[in-house]
């Protein structure tokens, strides 16, 4: 009979997202993780196949509680722009208070891996789609409800909006203080 697990492979994965997201893929290391998570090295491989396997499922656990993060930011009561206001201020201050300052994962993917691993930019890239479809969704909101202008295109505002998170969100990884966010969250507000 077998040795049953000693660890939870879901708090693993979550434990795995942490490291991965603090150093990145290609400076964390096999050792890093076998430390995170409390395991040795060959459970580590037993449980997950290699260090790309766990970092994939650490990229989908990171889509998948930052896409309810975004919708439950957007998706409160109120007018389209103060939601929108307040999502982007959330998402600044997040990042500006973190003190690591490790910014968005999928945007660090993006940045460190998308040239050299498919999977990964796939990955971030879908991420991405579904976050340029929610700022969408809402634009179209707004439209209806008469907040926003009609002749604003809500494609183009929902690439607008993503463009500037990102860029929010990498700023955020060097910033010293929130000016720069705050009058760029300002201008993106105005243009709608």
């Amino acid at each position: 009979m077998g040795r049953p697990k000693q660890f939870d492979p879901d708090t693993a994965v979550t434990r795995a997202m942490e490291v991965f997201w603090r150093k990145g893929y290609a400076s964390t290391t096999p050792q890093d993780l076998v430390d995170a998570l409390g395991i040795g090295k060959g459970s580590l491989y037993n449980a997950f196949g290699s260090k790309h396997a766990l970092f994939q499922r650490a990229l989908r656990r990171y889509r998948d509680s930052q896409d309810q993060f975004l919708l439950d930011l957007l998706g409160r009561e109120g007018p389209v722009k103060e939601r929108l206001r307040a999502a982007l201020e959330h998402l600044a201050d997040v990042d500006l208070t973190d003190p690591d300052r490790r910014g968005c994962m999928a945007v660090n993917t993006a940045a460190e891996l998308a040239t050299a691993d498919q999977a990964a930019a796939d990955q971030v890239r879908a991420m991405f789609a579904r976050t340029e479809r929610a700022f969408r969704e809402l634009i179209e909101e707004g439209k209806r409800a008469g907040e926003i202008a009609a002749d604003r295109d809500a494609a183009d505002v929902g690439s607008l909006l993503l463009s500037t998170v990102i860029g929010l969100r990498l700023t955020a990884r060097v910033a010293d203080g929130p000016d720069r966010h705050q009058r760029a969250i300002r201008a993106v507000l105005a243009l709608l």
